[in-house]
């Protein structure tokens, strides 16, 4: 990785402090409540937007402390020239399940055009940037803190569609729901990028959009787009999301509580299975299994001393997906400390018992697991025998790596 830029994406994030904007020379203000980005740009008149034909890039999470939406309250603001928003994947409003979206359209409630960016990047999405007739593209999605959460390689795309198409981006920054405490897990290898990991950062990246923005710029565009962060104030690396008085709107349809994305780092790795990772049931992600598991597999995870978490055997029916209308067996995750908690070791030794204990165990016939994890050596180490401590302890170095490019590139304490 580069670090030679880090001068150059200074001078292109850092603008008026009144604005919110910048680097990461002083940390947020810890009295008061959290103020989100965009709650700092509408409190300073939208000046950063000032003369500019803006589009923004969001989707249902992008509301209000009183959930108006932000295409709502700009569209109704002479002080916003608001002509266009991109969908990303689910849509815009929400209304399209995993793997889907709401193509090209009209805005029944403002009549803006709605354009379609799900699995657009380069060239293609920079057309989409250049039809739109804008000149700044605004970003504000709430991520949950996972790679494989798409949302974040939307963020990428636009950002590299905007520097083909000459356009201005700001990225308005939300909290990280699972706080900005650490990176954890492996870090992707370049071969094995998707849509589900562009970049190689770690499984749980422990960072916010502002930041990841700033991390993309300087590390991974061919060159900088020029890109202005409005900082949130009032966060600390250390607050899960019910520290922020903010609502919850579910990111996508299988992401309901915090409680999902808490867990969601590790255990989205079952999606790599023929385990259902719990979609179709009201607690996905927090339940794991399949037909023929019985209670053993809760006691071999239970006995692997897994910090702040408790595992219970558990049956449930699936409406969609894995198993559907079908009863299964496995295990429900009960978090009871947060901050010993971790999720990526739990979602290895969940994979590594899981095998051990049912001998219908199998991965997906594509190895989506190694998309998932970034490499093939999470399931060539399971499938070797390997246990969870060894499985782990095989990438500490490149996250240690991965940690040290991080570092430059955070905004809060």
């Amino acid at each position: 990785m580069k670090l030679s830029r880090r001068t150059l994406l200074a001078t292109t994030a850092a603008v008026a402090a009144g604005t919110g904007t910048g680097t990461a020379q002083a940390a947020p203000s810890r009295g008061g409540r959290l103020r989100t980005g965009f709650e700092r740009l509408a409190a300073d008149g939208y000046a950063l937007l000032d003369g500019e034909r803006v589009g923004v890039v969001t989707n249902p999470t992008g509301v209000t402390r009183d959930v108006r939406h932000i295409v709502d309250v700009m569209h109704a603001d002479d002080r916003v020239d608001l002509v266009a928003v991109f969908g990303p994947e689910h849509g815009f409003r929400g209304t399209a399940q995993a793997g889907g979206s709401e193509g090209r359209h009209d805005d029944p409630a403002t009549g803006l055009p709605v354009y379609d960016t799900y699995l657009k990047s380069g060239r293609p999405l920079a057309d989409v940037f250049t039809a739109s007739g804008v000149d700044t593209v605004v970003f504000d999605i709430q991520d949950v803190g996972a790679r494989f959460y798409t949302y974040i390689w939307t963020l990428y795309d636009c950002m590299e569609a905007a520097l083909l198409a000459g356009k201005r981006f700001v990225v308005l920054d939300r909290p990280n729901p699972v706080t900005g405490r650490a990176a954890l897990g492996p870090v992707l290898h370049e071969e094995f990028a998707t849509f589900v990991g562009r970049r190689p950062i770690a499984q749980a990246h422990g960072m916010t959009v502002a930041e990841l923005a700033r991390l993309f710029n300087g590390e991974f565009l061919t060159a900088p787009v020029p890109l202005e962060t409005v900082r949130m104030s009032g966060w600390r690396r250390s607050d899960f999301y019910d520290a922020s008085g903010l609502p919850w709107v579910p990111p996508s349809p299988n992401m309901p509580t915090p409680d999902t994305a808490l867990v969601y780092p590790g255990t989205c790795l079952f999606e790599g299975t023929n385990l259902s990772e719990g979609r179709g049931t009201t607690r996905p992600f927090e339940l794991l299994g399949a037909e023929g598991i019985d209670g053993r597999w809760a006691a071999a995870a239970g006995a692997e001393d897994l910090p702040g978490v408790r595992l219970r055997e558990a049956y449930f029916t699936p409406t969609f997906s894995k198993f559907q209308g079908r009863t299964v067996g496995g295990v429900q995750l009960h978090v009871h400390d947060r901050a010993a908690f971790d999720p990526v070791r739990t979602g290895i030794a969940l994979l590594v018992t899981a095998r051990r204990v049912w001998s219908g165990f199998a991965w997906r016939s594509d190895n989506w697991i190694d998309k998932l994890t970034g490499s093939a050596q999470v399931r060539t180490m399971i499938d070797a025998g390997a246990g969870t401590d060894a499985v782990v302890a095989a990438w500490q170095e490149e996250l240690a790596a991965f940690r040290r490019t991080r570092a430059q590139y955070l905004l809060y304490r």
